[in-house]
Order: structure tokens, then sequence, then C-alpha cells
């Protein structure tokens, strides 16, 4: 079942425009996104093949099933509300029986969690993409011997800076564990290479030391210590910092390093905007897809603000939805039995 199935064979229940369009908050480099509803053929849906969402290759396209929609709604899913309460200029398409839904049926006191939760889980990715742009990785990866150290007296040292001063190759050091005490090894060296020591690493790319059958009697030249839990610390970021590139939409970092903030700027604006919809939405009682307020939340795209200016803007915007929730007219969640006969006098009426 493609998104083309579902217009081709009149299925297709709602469509509208979504996204910066939809919020008012389109620049002229804005994508059009698309979300929509549909419901399956009898036959599919009392089969085996439930198809609950359809989306396009780009993701730009998103539509769903009618019963998965409902599920959504009744969840306080920010994306399926705001779909509901589309402006009317947005709305492409809408069969008769979505008439039956409105947005205000659902609508409750889930909302602080499910809007101004996802915007703080936005705060939070916003830290973490903020490390990454301030703090980039070389693509060289760092290895288990960069991690090592000798131990001096009362200090310790650099393992490669100690293998230079002493002259040392590390291929032909020996390591052997020193009982009850993790990461601590005594270390020989073979020069002439006549004990067959496998070295501290076997390669570039080994995740721990190399242990070596040393002859009894030999003499060890330092005991070294390996930080383990800083190499892992360090292996766990690498990888997420290059999937991280790999995967980064290239233009919004890109706009990101030319206003010259350490945010993805466009994430925090939704950030914003989520909070003042939740905030709205518990003082009133409605959502308001729209917004009033484009320049300001614009400036927050085009990096006007510090980092540090929103995280207070947020921090305030949650006070105040805390202050919002306790005096909310709204029910603690919305009315699932009620929800429910609606669901089947929509199904009861498509598949007549």
């Amino acid at each position: 079942m493609t998104i083309k199935d579902i217009k081709d064979k009149g299925l297709l229940l709602f469509e509208c425009v979504s996204g910066s369009r939809s919020y008012g908050l389109e620049t002229e480099t804005s994508d059009t996104d698309l979300k929509g509803v549909y419901y399956l053929p009898k036959s599919v849906f009392y089969g085996l093949t439930y198809t609950p969402q359809i989306s396009s290759e780009s993701n730009d396209e998103v539509y769903y099933e009618l019963g998965r929609y409902v599920e959504l709604l009744i969840k306080n899913n920010p994306n399926m509300l705001e779909m509901l309460a589309s402006p009317e200029e947005m709305i492409l398409y809408k069969h008769p029986v979505m008439d039956k839904l409105k947005s205000s049926m659902f609508l409750s006191k889930l909302c602080k969690d499910t809007f101004a939760g996802y915007a703080i889980t936005q705060i939070r990715k916003a830290k973490g993409l903020k490390k990454k742009i301030v703090n980039p990785l070389p693509k060289e990866r760092a290895t288990v011997l960069d991690f090592c150290f000798i131990l001096e007296s009362y200090h310790s040292l650099s393992l490669k800076d100690w293998l230079k001063k002493q002259g040392y190759q590390q291929e032909q050091c020996g390591l052997i564990n020193i009982p009850h005490s993790r990461g601590v090894f005594a270390m020989f060296y073979d020069p002439e290479g006549k004990f067959g020591y496998k070295g501290i690493a076997t390669n570039a790319f080994a995740n721990e030391l190399s242990l070596s059958s040393v002859p009894s009697g030999e003499k060890e030249v330092a005991y070294l210590q390996f930080n383990q839990d800083s190499y892992s610390s360090y292996c766990k970021e690498y990888r997420e910092y290059w999937d991280w590139v790999d995967k980064r939409n290239e233009e919004r970092y890109l706009n990101n390093l030319e206003h010259g903030k350490d945010y993805d700027a466009k994430n925090m604006m939704h950030t914003i905007r989520l909070l003042q919809v939740a905030e709205e939405v518990l003082r009133c009682g409605e959502l308001r897809i729209k917004r009033p307020n484009r320049a300001e939340l614009l400036a927050i795209k085009s990096g006007h603000y510090s980092y540090a200016e929103l995280q207070k803007m947020a921090e305030e915007l949650i006070g105040q939805i805390e202050q919002a929730y306790l005096g909310s007219s709204l029910p603690d969640q919305p009315d699932y039995d009620k929800l429910e006969n609606v669901l089947i006098e929509m199904r009861t009426e498509l598949y007549h």
C-alpha cells in the first residue's frame, strides 16, 4: 500500500499542509510537508495486512490509518492534534466523515506532558547538539594506547610520551595482569623479540590490551594503568558524533554556523513554539496552530538569541505551564469510551 494507492482507490479521508507553513513560520526555503488520514478497504482491514502508517521516502508526507490516528489523538499527540486543528487554508481535502472529529473532543491535561514534555526533550537534544558543534571530534579515532598511563612515583605519564622517552616500541612490550588491581598491568620489554611478546595492543582497532606469557625471573620495566571507563565513554561519543555528521541536515548545520550560534536554531524555535502552545491549551482550552508571534519565532530561527537567553525563556514558559495546569478546566484525559464509539460510527459509515 502506497500513498498513491490511497488516493487512486478513494481511501483518503483527510489531507493537509503541515509544519512551518501551517504555523505561519514558512520562509522562502521552507519545504511543503503533507500529513493525512486514510482508511483501508474492508477486506484488508479485517485481514492480516493492517497498515497503520504510510510515509514517503523523504518522510515529508506521512499518512495515518483512521484507527491509529484516533488512538494518537486520545494520547494528545501534538502532531495529530495540530492536524485536526489545521487552519482552513491548509486543508487540501476533507471527507465528510471527518466532521465527526473535533480537537475539543481530545484536548486534555495530557497536553502538559505531550507538548511541553516533547519540548523539554528537544532542549536536552539541543544541549547534546550544542556539545557536538562546539566540540568536534577528529576523524582519526583514538586507540587504547591513548588511554594508557605509566605510573611513576606519585605521578602518571602518558604511555605514548613514556615510550618515546625510553625509545621503546609498543610491539616489543609484554603485559601481565596485577591480581586484584583493575586496569593495572606489569610491563616488560624485549628489544630482541626473543620472548614473543604480543605488544600492548595488537593493532590500532583493538578494544582491549594484549597479555603475554612472560618468562619467570624477568624484571618489569614499568607499571601501566589502562583507563577503560574513559576509553568506553570516548568510543560511544565518537560513534554518536560521526553518526550525527553522516545524518545531519547539512543545510541546517551550515545555517547554524553562518549565524554564529552553537545550537540548532530551528530546533529551538519549535521548542519555544511548543511550550507556548502548551501554555495556551491549558490556559484557554483551545489549540491555535498559526502563531501570532511569527517575528519572534523567526528571530530565534535566525540565531538572534543566545542559547542562555533561550534556556531562560524556556524555563519561564515551563513555570507558566505549571501554573496553567493547576487552574486548567480541561479534563485529565479524553473520554476514551465516547471516542471509541465515534470511531465505530465512522467505520460503520465508511464500510456501510
